[in-house]
């Protein structure tokens, strides 16, 4: 393989960046929205609020092993194409909806072209030699990170400026210029794989893997749990003032400390192995629940978010970094997009297991909940052993 993966990466960095920091503009208002659209009754559009939220999701659990099979016979660059200008334009035609079941409508739509950060992971992880794949793949999840940390400050000032409809044009010029970056600076090398006559086919080859898509759903699902209603449980510790800040703050701290646990403990999996840093930050990160169940104070909240934040940054690399070592190179994009749809249905889970666990037994203890799915998560990964094994062996034809 002749392709610079260290040029690569900072290209895909960039337009992972310029994506999400695109889709996350349009977060903070988007009830206001749905407002603006005629939806005035606050239980209604609480609830459009969470369909319009969550319909991207739904279909993307759907369709992201479909384009992930679509790029390993016709590569991957294509398909970041396809995921760019299509979230751009559907996004777009979101700032000129005049209903709110239109928003519906193009938020499903845009579930059916997602797919552009899991299909740059799998580009980046089919040219990074394997040593160097867990600070590659870590460094690369920063780009996301930081595009979603800074995304909803930009959106809120530019709805200010520029109305909420101009910030959806504003997102899809964002994501068009994501898929410029990638037409004009990433070179991909595509050979689809031969299979040898009689060879295992289709989804049986990726079954040692499933215990890798099911640790992606759990991660998700306790990322989630808690975030829709962890502004509600800040403002439980702390009446002074700035308390939106403050409760800003509670949310995004989270991120800033991904920055730093995902390249870290992705360096560490190089060096260690990628199951024993998944064990190893899974605990870790059940454990911070704790302190955030029983904080008194909101500084004790914002440690214990800080710390969790840490270790979940180091969960997600290690788990593309094992779906890149274990599946077969003729099924990678394959793969990736299982492990894709597979963390949209965590993303779909979690914020409803948070919030019925929140409704009838108290904000509290979704944090126990949480933490009883992680530590799960943590056993299944400790008795599936083969996840050390060494990778598949490459077959070219």
């Amino acid at each position: 393989m002749t392709t610079n993966w260290r040029r690569t990466l900072w290209i895909l960095w960039a337009a992972n960046f310029s994506v999400t920091a695109g889709m996350s503009l349009v977060i903070p208002f988007l009830p206001l929205y749905i407002e603006k659209l005629g939806i005035h009754n606050l239980a209604a559009m609480e609830r459009w609020s969470g369909w319009v939220f969550s319909a991207q999701f739904v279909t993307s659990v759907f369709f992201q092993p479909i384009w992930g099979a679509f790029a390993d016979k016709h590569g991957r660059k294509v398909m970041l194409l396809r995921a760019g200008i299509g979230m751009g334009v559907v996004t777009a035609l979101m700032g000129a909806v005049g209903a709110v079941w239109e928003l519906l409508l193009l938020r499903l739509f845009n579930g059916i072209f997602s797919g552009f950060i899991s299909m740059s992971v799998s580009l980046q992880a089919s040219i990074t030699p394997n040593e160097e794949s867990g600070r590659a793949l870590g460094m690369l999840q920063t780009g996301a990170i930081v595009g979603n940390l800074i995304g909803p400050l930009i959106g809120g000032a530019l709805a200010e400026a520029i109305g909420f409809r101009g910030v959806f044009f504003c997102t899809g010029g964002m994501l068009l210029i994501a898929s410029v970056i990638v037409m004009l600076f990433v070179h991909e090398q595509h050979k689809p794989m031969v299979r040898r006559k009689g060879e295992t086919r289709g989804i049986g080859k990726l079954r040692p893997l499933f215990p890798v898509f099911i640790a992606a759903t759990f991660i998700q699902v306790g990322m989630m749990s808690i975030e829709p209603i962890v502004t509600i449980y800040a403002k439980t510790l702390y009446t002074g003032p700035h308390l939106a800040l403050i409760a800003g703050l509670v949310v995004s701290i989270t991120g800033v400390a991904n920055l730093v646990g995902a390249p870290s403990l992705g360096r560490l999996g190089d060096r260690i192995g990628q199951r024993k840093v998944l064990m190893l930050a899974t605990c870790a990160a059940a454990a911070m629940y704790v302190p955030q169940a029983l904080a008194g104070n909101i500084g004790v909240l914002l440690v214990g978010r800080f710390m969790l934040g840490l270790f979940i940054g180091g969960m997600i690399p290690s788990l593309n970094v094992l779906v890149k070592k274990k599946a077969p190179p003729e099924l990678l994009a394959t793969a990736f997009g299982i492990n894709s749809a597979s963390t949209f249905l965590g993303n779909l889970l979690g914020p409803l297991i948070g919030s019925s666990v929140a409704a009838a037994y108290g904000i509290r203890n979704v944090f126990y909940v949480t933490m009883l799915i992680l530590v799960a998560n943590a056993v299944m990964i400790f008795f599936n052993r083969q996840l050390d094994a060494e990778p598949v062996a490459v077959v070219q034809g």
